[in-house]
């Protein structure tokens, strides 16, 4: 059997990009990847997060915040930053194979109704989910497992 690869996911608040990103590769990459993820400044998973994956078929009403400390010490074979602030924030992870970087735009920075703030989550869910698929087909997990 193969190890599973290590993947820590990180945004400033581990609220809803690092969240949404963590349910949708446990989904699509579960047997290949094992998956965490964390904020540099942690706070609570948001209702709009949690919906949006309950339309994809994924539960995270379950997942809770977590601080990037929690993770000090342990070793990833790949770090992701999907916001531009977790990048510049975030401390040296010596155990760390490769580290990745993905900008996305803050859901939780929408404004207006909710439902305008719900499609803004599910416009920011989808573009993750696109670039998550392009990282799970990459040839280099399928050649160094």
């Amino acid at each position: 059997m193969n190890k599973q690869k290590r993947v820590l996911i990180l945004c400033t608040g581990n609220s809803a990009r690092s969240q949404m990103a963590e349910g949708l590769l446990r989904r699509d990459g579960g047997d290949v990847f094992e998956v965490f993820s964390a904020g540099t400044h942690p706070g609570s998973v948001r209702a709009e997060a949690i919906e949006a994956m309950r339309e994809v078929g994924i539960d995270i009403s379950g997942h809770r915040s977590k601080s990037v400390d929690e993770f000090a010490g342990r070793e990833f074979d790949y770090m992701i930053t999907v916001c531009d602030n977790a990048r510049e924030n975030c401390p040296v992870f010596p155990g760390v194979t490769r580290r990745i970087h993905w900008s996305f735009d803050d859901p939780a920075a929408a404004l207006g109704d909710k439902a305008t703030r719900l499609a803004e989550f599910r416009r920011v869910r989808d573009l993750i989910h696109k670039r998550l698929m392009t990282f799970i087909s990459a040839d280099d997990f399928h050649t160094s497992l």
